[in-house]
């Protein structure tokens, strides 16, 4: 049976399913389909009173996560994923541009809410006229292609009167330099930013929004009163204040990438690309590899377009173990 074109897209991280299928215990799997930080923050107890009581606007979540992205103003979204599905219905049916390959969800939602969407590739996007908004995600995923922030402003200030540049800054943590979160209030810029990434918080489903107040309005209006939950929300903010751990994290994981990237070409598979979460190979045997990963209890995510495979980071020594051994046993 073919798939439906708009059926949801597949996504890293389904280990029941792959469990399932090739007859493995779930915990004897070493997952390396989400690209999560594997050494995801890990907060104190959560206080009773934030299970209790409703989620307070109030609370320092926002002061937090303004002073940590560097910007004036922003919204809690329930994970970048929120804003993703609302964004393209606050404006009418229009021309967009969105990067190619890239997070399925953001052409889908486009596509959903009545716009004409095309996909380009990122060299062919810079350079984009003649659409109503440009959707890209820095650094990309999952090919881990970098944009240059001039480049963007450059690429946002040729947009069209009421047009939108939507930057998704879901795994640029490691390098805050390069994000525009600085810029967010400007109009028609809009930037998303995660927690599930960087600081492995994917289960609280915290994103951010950094966008002009009108924007910002539009979205909260449409989102309804208490979009996340109060012990996400304290959660959020204890992982946005512990500069001690952003810094160490921000060693420790570009490092770990570096070292993934050489066991793969050890193993004749070198990188295409990635980033300091994962690292992205294409490969006609995409495929083939991925099976034969699975069936030893690793899971990898694989792309049908192009022909490729997304690994993230081993969590320790015994998986950085295991991965190489099995990357052996996979050889041609």
């Amino acid at each position: 049976m073919s798939t439906p074109p708009d059926a949801p897209p597949a996504h890293g991280g389904r280990l029941l399913e792959a469990a399932r299928r090739y007859g493995i215990a779930p915990g004897d799997w070493l997952d390396l389909s989400t690209g999560l930080n594997p050494h995801g923050y890990r907060p104190p107890p959560v206080p009773a009173q934030a299970w209790a009581r409703l989620p307070q606007d109030d609370d320092g979540l926002v002061p937090a996560a303004c002073a940590y992205y560097g910007c004036a103003e922003l919204l809690p979204v329930p994970g970048s994923q929120a804003a993703i599905g609302l964004l393209p219905r606050l404006r009418p049916p229009g021309r967009v541009a969105v990067l190619a390959p890239m997070y399925a969800e953001h052409a889908r939602a486009w596509r959903r809410a009545g716009h004409a969407v095309t996909e380009l590739p990122a060299a062919a996007l810079t350079e984009a006229a003649g659409f109503d908004v440009v959707v890209l995600a820095n650094p990309n995923n999952p090919t881990g292609e970098c944009f240059e922030p001039r480049a963007l402003l450059a690429l946002h200030d040729r947009l069209p009167p009421g047009g939108w540049l939507v930057v998704d800054e879901a795994f640029i943590d490691a390098t805050p330099a390069a994000s525009l979160a600085g810029h967010g209030t400007q109009a028609g810029l809009i930037v998303l930013r995660s927690l599930g990434k960087f600081f492995g918080l994917a289960g609280a489903r915290v994103g951010f929004v950094l966008a002009a107040n009108d924007l910002l309005q539009a979205l909260a209006d449409a989102l309804g009163p208490w979009p996340l939950a109060g012990p996400a929300r304290w959660v959020a903010m204890a992982a946005l204040l512990d500069r001690p751990w952003q810094a160490r994290m921000r060693t420790a994981l570009p490092a770990q990438a570096a070292r993934l990237q050489a066991l793969l070409a050890t193993h004749g598979l070198p990188p295409t690309g990635g980033c300091a979460l994962f690292q992205w190979l294409r490969t006609p045997r995409a495929a083939a590899l991925h099976e034969a990963l699975a069936r030893r209890g690793i899971l990898a995510r694989p792309f049908a377009q192009p022909a490729s495979l997304r690994f993230g980071l081993p969590a320790t020594e015994t998986d950085w173990q295991r991965f190489d051994q099995a990357l052996a046993a996979c050889r041609p």
